[in-house]
């Protein structure tokens, strides 16, 4: 019997060989309620051509069932489609070093190991579309809050304690706006550098950032110096760099009754440009401390409050036909005083660079200026040293509030003179070296920064290049846009951040990462004809 199967089996091409000589039924480990015929998956006998169907039949029906469990089990996904450099190898069939090297580099997936290198070359369709709001004409709106009840603590009351680290969003909203009170002072200003004798009478056209606010006095800052005659001949087109006088800021007062009512106060804002003539370059570089008119020194150990002496010259020279920084201020905030007399009030100002330095000069003297002075409060962007250390503890005394925001690679913030007093006296105190704090800030270089210090960093942004230059880190727009994007010091650039890159590429391209602007391209958004207004060809200021 066993010779005849044999030989059938010989005659019969349609065979195939046992793979197991065990006759017990088996079932499945991914099906166990399902046994299957012995004889026809592990029949120790070859299987004629009539068994054959019925064998392949279960056989293939058995393995349809395992590999759908399998499936099941192990959630078997489509495998990914091969990159084109996998297909090429697989079609090439070069086996050799160079290619099998280059298949192991692949195989790494460097883009997970180092995701910036990946970065560099695409953006994700939520990073591009965060990138395309950015760079939208119009800024997405931020709603602000009531700061009916809070108004005073967000104009420093308490010195901004718990509000800075990490930042509170009303309090950035409200840095921000007091930012771009600054740029339109900027913008003011290069609409038109040139300033007649009849225009000191006239209140000069500014766009304000706030439509609630309304612009009352136009400021005029003087310089002490003079250049030659003879400069003007030479270039007689250029005759608003040597001119003394130069427009320099506002005053403008809060008059939407709504927005009264959210901020809790009708709040006053005195705006102050940077440098940007050439006799205002000329003031800033005269850094020696002179001491203010009317202090005389009480002791040995109690200096006399100084500052320095071009900033002091811009603030307190009279022109021939304008009055002087000094004055205008103090005149228009009394006359405000005395129109809204009964209201709540706050004093508000605000600059940036030089302008921050005036800012501090000017709400010194409006401490004082009238009895019953409402609140002062200063922000100041990228404000670089005022005075000695004793002009800084007679601001606290008068209860003059001090905000700087300082961007950590700006080096504006970092001179003039000799840093003194700025924590050395704290860390000093108690040891053999405290009287040395007393020896240096009597030294004619002895600056020390005042008020309290909101600080950002321009390494922190997404946007802008690790080495971006001088003028990109002490720029404005740079400013607002790490203020509006600050978080916390422990913590990256936000990722709702709200104020639009339009400017900043306009403004600061060359500092702005590759990525961006190729994209920015890519997008075809015309960037170029944002409401940015235009800048004539004149001396290049800060921002």
């Amino acid at each position: 019997m066993q010779i005849g199967l044999v030989q059938l089996a010989v005659h019969d091409p349609v065979v195939f060989p046992a793979r197991r000589t065990n006759f017990a039924s088996r079932g499945s480990r991914l099906n166990p309620s399902t046994r299957t015929s012995a004889w026809a998956v592990q029949t120790p006998y070859p299987v004629t051509s009539n068994d054959t169907r019925i064998g392949h039949y279960n056989s293939a029906e058995s393995t349809r069932i395992h590999l759908a469990n399998l499936d099941k089990l192990l959630q078997k996904h489509d495998p990914p489609p091969l990159a084109d450099q996998e297909i090429l190898h697989k079609h090439s069939g070069n086996g050799s070093p160079e290619n099998m090297g280059r298949r192991l580099l692949e195989g790494l997936n460097l883009a997970r190991i180092w995701p910036e290198s990946r970065a560099a070359e695409e953006m994700s369709p939520r990073h591009l579309n965060r990138l395309k709001r950015l760079l939208s004409k119009t800024q997405e709106y931020s709603p602000r809050n009531n700061l009916g009840t809070r108004w005073r603590e967000y104009h420093g009351s308490k010195n901004w304690a718990g509000l800075l680290d990490p930042l509170d969003e009303n309090l950035r909203r409200e840095v921000v706006r007091y930012g771009e009170f600054v740029q339109a002072s900027y913008h003011g200003f290069h609409s038109n550098p040139a300033t007649s004798e009849d225009e000191f009478s006239k209140p000069r056209h500014v766009a304000l950032p706030d439509r609630s606010y309304r612009v009352t006095k136009s400021l005029y800052a003087t310089s002490s110096v003079g250049l030659p005659e003879w400069v003007d001949t030479v270039a007689p087109d250029m005759g608003w760099m040597t001119q003394r006088t130069s427009w320099i800021g506002y005053v403008a007062v809060c008059d939407d009754k709504r927005e009264i009512s959210r901020m809790g106060r009708r709040d006053i804002v005195i705006a102050l440009r940077g440098t940007a003539t050439c006799l205002e370059w000329v003031e800033n570089v005269r850094g020696l401390l002179i001491q203010l008119p009317g202090e005389e020194e009480e002791s040995s150990s109690q200096r006399p409050p100084k500052v320095e002496q071009g900033f002091w010259s811009l603030y307190s020279t009279q022109g021939p036909h304008a009055s002087s920084l000094a004055d205008s201020i103090k005149e228009e905030i009394r006359r405000l005083m005395e129109l809204y007399k009964g209201e709540t009030l706050s004093i508000t100002v605000t600059g940036h660079s030089l302008g921050a330095a005036l800012a501090l000069l000017a709400a010194d003297e409006l401490s004082t200026c009238a009895p019953d002075m409402p609140p002062i409060a200063v922000f100041s962007f990228g404000g670089p040293r005022v005075g000695n250390r004793s002009f800084g503890n007679r601001m606290s005394k008068r209860g003059v509030k001090v905000l700087r925001v300082v961007n950590s690679q700006d080096v504006i913030t970092k001179v003039p003179g000799m840093p003194v007093g700025e924590g050395l006296d704290q860390k000093l105190k108690g040891t053999n070296m405290e009287r040395m704090v007393d020896v240096l800030d009597n030294m004619p270089l002895s600056y020390s920064h005042v008020g309290t210090e909101l600080r950002v960093d321009s390494k922190m942004s997404p946007y802008l290049k690790p080495n971006a230059d001088v003028a990109c880190c002490h720029d404005l727009e740079a400013y607002l846009h790490l203020v509006d994007g600050f978080l916390a010091s422990n913590c990256p650039f936000r990722a709702n951040a709200k104020r639009s890159l339009a400017r900043l590429l306009h403004e600061q391209g060359s500092n702005v990462k590759k990525l961006y602007t190729s994209k920015a391209k890519a997008l075809t958004l015309n960037v170029e004809k944002q409401a940015v207004v235009p800048i004539p060809s004149c001396l290049p200021s800060p921002s």
